[in-house]
């Protein structure tokens, strides 16, 4: 991904913390790289080069900074800009693909050559897939040693090593020095939950306002959000779990803590947690590209940290966006509550407590709804036709809704079902696969709120790619939105 060498080094001058996340400085004359909002000395511009990601800056040869820790950033963006097999590639990465499989299984994934594809990445994010897993291990592997108290072997493992001594020789080679004196660094002065690992956002970050739109939506039985968090069940491979993501205090993101399970789900559940929250999300690109249309600028200044909420489950996410065709959202969310009840495996009793609102079930599985009797949830026919043939296509794998999945392949997929039309397949894209170009232009409620038709909306919408998920999301959970929707 291009990089403009003299305006990474103004936001570095100034540590503008938007940029952070965004590209990491490298500086020849120490071998370290460091975050644009390192409070260390500015370096000369003579001695800087400026890298799109952490594993760039890793691949060739330089360290991280002990000060401004780059593997704490907000979730890098490198793959905005990028070619989209290089984009679906970082996702697909993030989702672990590389943790068991080859680059040559993620290559074909991608429908491209594994020369051709490790060429891609070098050219866009100045690292190999390799590397860029490696890197992502290798840090979140510090996170848990700074953060818990969990013994050196268990933070291998949940980092994704199949052993200690691989994970022994990658904090080296990362960090130059043992796991164990790393901890010893990282805790300096350092306070809070050894339990919880924290998850930063890209400022500004307006939690408050996800809560709300995930509480009004929460499944009964599945999961409880209030002002502080949300707490559900959730299946990662063969264990369930509890998990509890809770806003920070100090307003920088998230503590998250996880009930249930062995080590090695900490790294799929942290991906989950920053896909339900968007924690990738960079406010501050987007807000340059719909701020351009007078429509939108004055809905920006009312909602500046808004995101677009994302899945715990890709089939849980699509079932629910079908439940929630022609009804309310209380209607829809009724319907997920009684399709838990009847259809969801109950919670080991080791992780449920007395609370009534405490999660005690998992979200049924794709195997398990295919053949059901869905009509005995008040279900309508129709609509319990396209739940039982999207649970089906999932199961069979003609439908891939996994993270990194091709959005034009999964649509045409979605289409051919019965009762799924374009509303329910773009928001599918939209909230399931995290593709922030979806836009449901058939959407009555984003017609009114613009006071636009369908064609005119469509030809609108074109100066607001490739962010036309977030404009329609902005548009619905504005005041104005709201009512629009509710009217439509």
């Amino acid at each position: 991904m291009p990089l403009d060498p003299e305006a990474c080094y103004r936001a570095l001058r100034t540590r503008d913390a938007r940029f952070d996340g965004r590209f990491f400085v490298a500086v020849r004359s120490t071998g370290i790289y460091c975050r644009p909002v390192c409070p260390a000395r500015t370096p000369l511009r003579e001695n800087c080069r400026f890298l799109p990601c952490a594993a760039a800056a890793e691949a060739e040869g330089f360290r991280p900074c002990r000060r401004c820790r780059p593997e704490s950033a907000p979730g890098t963006a490198a793959w905005v800009g990028t070619s989209a097999t290089v984009s679906r590639g970082l996702r697909l990465i993030d989702a672990g693909a590389l943790d068991e499989d080859g680059v040559g299984e993620l290559a074909a994934r991608l429908g491209v050559g594994e020369r051709h594809l490790r060429r891609l990445f070098v050219r866009h994010v100045g690292a190999a897939p390799l590397a860029i897993a490696q890197t992502r291990r290798a840090h979140f592997a510090a996170q848990l040693l700074a953060e818990t108290d969990w013994p050196v072997s268990q933070v291998a493992f949940a980092s994704g090593y199949t052993s200690v001594r691989r994970f022994n020789e990658a904090i080296r080679r990362t960090f130059l020095c043992t796991p164990r004196t790393l901890r010893e660094r990282r805790r300096r002065g350092a306070t809070g939950d050894r339990g919880a690992i924290r998850l930063r956002a890209r400022a500004p970050w307006d939690p408050d306002a996800l809560l709300r739109y995930l509480a009004a939506r929460a499944v009964p039985g599945v999961e409880s959000v209030d002002a502080r968090g949300v707490r559900r069940a959730l299946r990662v491979g063969a264990a369930s779990l509890v998990v509890e993501s809770e806003a920070r205090t100090d307003g920088d993101g998230l503590a998250v803590r996880v009930r249930g399970g062995d080590a090695s789900v900490w790294l799929s559940v942290v991906e989950r947690v920053r896909a339900v929250f968007d924690l990738g999300a960079d406010p501050a690109q987007i807000h340059d590209v719909l701020a351009r249309d007078p429509l939108l600028r004055r809905r920006l200044a009312k909602r500046p940290g808004w995101r677009v909420p994302g899945a715990w489950e890709s089939f849980e996410m699509a079932a629910r966006i079908v439940l929630g065709q022609q009804v309310t959202v209380a209607g829809a969310t009724r319907l997920a509550g009684r399709l838990v009840e009847r259809f969801g495996d109950p919670l080991p009793a080791a992780l449920r407590d007395e609370s009534e609102t405490a999660p005690a079930r998992l979200f049924p599985t794709p195997q398990r709804l295919a053949d059901a009797a869905l009509e005995e949830i008040g279900l309508p026919r129709q609509r319990a036709r396209a739940l039982r043939a999207l649970a089906g296509s999932l199961a069979e794998g003609a439908l891939d809704l996994a993270p990194g999945a091709d959005p034009e392949a999964a649509r045409a997929a979605l289409l051919a079902l019965p009762g799924i039309g374009p509303w329910t397949a773009e928001m599918v894209l939209l909230r399931a696969l995290g593709e922030p170009d979806a836009f449901p232009v058939g959407d009555l409620g984003l017609q009114r709120a613009l006071g636009l038709d369908a064609e005119a909306l469509a030809r609108r919408a074109e100066r607001w790619r490739p962010w036309r998920g977030y404009a329609a999301m902005l548009l619905w959970t504005t005041p104005e939105g709201r009512r629009a929707r509710r009217a439509a």
